[in-house]
């Protein structure tokens, strides 16, 4: 597990609405694998919302700020490039 992850992982204390969190505080089984996902990939919020270790509320007002991407919306769902997720997160 990446550095990032780990720090990710400590700030994770309940688990966010319908985030796909598998038990209280454990990390979603993509969250893990993100290291390795491509910056293409598209992800959903909860995976933002793990890497950012933020609520949704707190997502969309960074995507309003533009502190965060505009999301890609896919029919009904919504998604984030990881590319461009990444690259925010950072700086």
């Amino acid at each position: 597990m990446s550095d990032q992850l780990k720090v990710v992982a400590s700030k994770l204390k309940s688990p966010p609405r319908k985030s796909g969190m598998t038990s209280a505080g454990t990390i979603p089984t993509v969250l893990t694998s993100v290291a390795e996902m491509p910056d293409e990939a598209l992800v959903a919020q909860p995976v933002v919302e793990g890497l950012a270790g933020s609520s949704a509320a707190t997502i969309w007002r960074r995507v309003k700020s533009g502190l965060l991407p505009q999301p890609i919306r896919i029919g009904r769902t919504t998604r984030w490039r990881l590319g461009e997720v990444r690259k925010a997160l950072q700086g």
